[in-house]
């Protein structure tokens, strides 16, 4: 299940597609709206204070109860509870917070811009885009991530078609392809550029985004070539598909005498303001 991000008065909000709605997670919900620091503490106390939610909680009455969802995250899958659009108005019923309102009209077009995705695809990626730019990302970057999240898909898609299982098959395979290519599982990775909860992918180079584009890609072709028929077939793919890049990577790095492998991340100054500053320090 991939992990998308949506902003609310610059506050990151996860949330994911299931039963083809968009379900988000609750405690960066509250986050955004009592500015907690404990929002799994906070939820405590509401259920506590606000019987009826409770209830809701666990399912009473007629909306559908949280769910705990698998999401995409620094430190690999990690199952998050979630509320579906219907069920997060019912939660900040109870949240007495001056951003109730302007959250919930953020919330409504929330869901008919997921409307509009349905009945126009190519909405979701221009939607990606500005988000990108509205936290700081580069048009070059953004170039690149959005290739890499398209190359992303077509690589699932295949697994998919080739009998993978998703979950934890699909980060397996996808941990192979790191290290072949970086020598660095996808966790490992996070961890050597200080990233938590973080998006590995949003704190990448250009540079690491090409040959993590080039692994996936690479994978992509061998298993199509191959043939490849389920996870064992698959796996040896995925690991020929990173050596490519892995390879690559080693061939730039020689010539050029300059890691590939970076420590960058865009936590405290944005990825188009980095880019400036290393364009200063060249003149």
């Amino acid at each position: 299940m991939s992990t998308h991000i949506a902003l609310f008065q610059k506050k990151e909000i996860r949330k994911t597609l299931h039963t083809d709605d968009w379900w988000f997670v609750i405690v960066d919900v509250l986050a955004a709206l009592t500015d907690s620091a404990n929002p799994s503490e906070y939820l405590k106390k509401m259920r506590f204070r606000d019987p009826s939610l409770a209830e809701a909680l666990k399912g009473g009455g007629q909306l559908v109860p949280p769910l705990a969802l698998e999401f995409s995250t620094a430190g690999g899958p990690q199952k998050l509870l979630c509320w579906h659009t219907e069920g997060i108005f019912r939660l900040i019923q109870s949240i007495p917070s001056a951003k109730a309102e302007p959250f919930k009209r953020w919330l409504a077009k929330v869901g008919f811009e997921r409307v509009q995705e349905i009945e126009n695809p190519e909405l979701a990626a221009r939607r990606t885009r500005a988000i990108y730019l509205a936290k700081g990302y580069s048009e070059a970057w953004i170039e690149k991530r959005m290739r890499s999240i398209a190359i992303r898909d077509e690589l699932t898609s295949e697994w998919q078609k080739r009998g993978v299982k998703e979950k934890l098959e699909y980060a397996i395979l996808t941990a192979e392809i790191s290290k072949a290519a970086f020598g660095l599982t996808p966790s490992e990775y996070a961890a050597h550029k200080g990233l938590r909860r973080e998006n590995l992918r949003d704190h990448m180079t250009d540079l690491e985004l090409i040959f993590s584009m080039l692994g996936e890609a690479s994978t992509t072709e061998i298993a199509r070539t191959k043939d490849a028929r389920g996870f064992p077939q698959n796996q040896t793919a995925a690991v020929a598909g990173g050596t490519v890049a892995g390879n690559a990577r080693r061939e730039l790095e020689s010539k050029s005498g300059r890691k590939i492998v970076s420590r960058e991340n865009y936590l405290e100054a944005s990825e188009s303001t980095k880019r400036l500053r290393r364009s200063r320090d060249k003149t």
